[in-house]
């Protein structure tokens, strides 16, 4: 008995540590002065009156869902198609080139390889476009959707796909219809992966966005400092919890969906 009390104490000390950066992010945009401890708010709402004052916070977070909502939809598109392709089609070294990619996207990181991307985003002309930030980090993060997605597309059963291959569907059709309905899980794994990561990424957008009218929120929250480079805590923990809002919401409304499966839509 004494141990499983020990032991629900210790889960309540960890569980404690998490939950008060989250406590303070709940309660300093209510305060009318935080601090960078948390503590029961003095309420008001003059710190969201204030941060609408600012030109560019709220358009920002409608940039960073540009940004996201566009990678993700890239990122998903193709890695379904060529993970379909990678657990259909028997390729020589097939297996060694997926891994091999995968290795290569996980040691040499974005940046790493900003200079060079840099480069090719200038000659293209892509340079304060937002296609442009689209497009790196897409490429950037399609390696490993590609090797999340294989696993799901290995998992769903082929004989569906001979019985509509006899009735003359074309391949695309059998990817619209039958096998894209069995790996939704799949589909929305990556998907909530690929926005998560844009929605945090800071070093791209903050390189190739050049007017801060384009500019994501993760570069905006970046201004939310004095000249003297203290944060304006009423400014940056309002903003934080704007920031934080729809990336958890889209977490949960997944999760509740799906469940985060990681295995197919079959049920074995």
């Amino acid at each position: 008995m004494l141990a499983q009390v020990g032991r629900y104490t210790f889960l309540c000390l960890v569980l404690g540590f998490f939950a008060l950066p989250l406590l303070w992010l709940a309660t300093a945009p209510f305060d009318d002065t935080p601090t960078v401890t948390a503590s029961l708010p003095r309420f008001t709402l003059d710190n969201f009156r204030a941060l609408l004052d600012n030109p560019y916070a709220l358009s920002s977070l409608l940039n960073s869902v540009y940004l996201a909502a566009g990678t993700a939809l890239l990122v998903v598109t193709f890695a379904a198609l060529a993970a379909y392709a990678l657990s259909r089609v028997r390729v020589p070294g097939r297996d060694a080139l997926l891994y091999g990619l995968l290795l290569l996207s996980s040691i040499v990181t974005g940046t790493a390889t900003m200079v060079p991307l840099f480069e090719l985003a200038f000659r293209l002309n892509l340079i304060d476009s937002r296609l442009g930030v689209i497009l790196i980090l897409s490429g950037g993060l399609l390696p490993a959707a590609i090797f999340i997605l294989k696993d799901f597309m290995d998992s769903t059963p082929t004989s569906y796909e001979e019985s509509a291959r006899v009735f003359g569907a074309s391949p695309l059709q059998i990817m619209r219809h039958i096998v894209v309905p069995l790996v939704r899980p799949g589909l929305a794994t990556v998907g909530v992966w690929a926005v998560a990561n844009v929605w945090g990424n800071f070093l791209v957008p903050f390189l190739l966005l050049r007017g801060p009218d384009k500019a994501p929120a993760a570069v905006i929250m970046y201004t939310l400092y004095t000249e003297g480079g203290q944060a304006d805590l009423r400014l940056l923990s309002t903003f934080s919890l704007l920031y934080s809002l729809p990336v958890a919401l889209m977490f949960v409304f997944v999760s509740s969906r799906y469940g985060f499966r990681f295995h197919g839509g079959i049920k074995r």
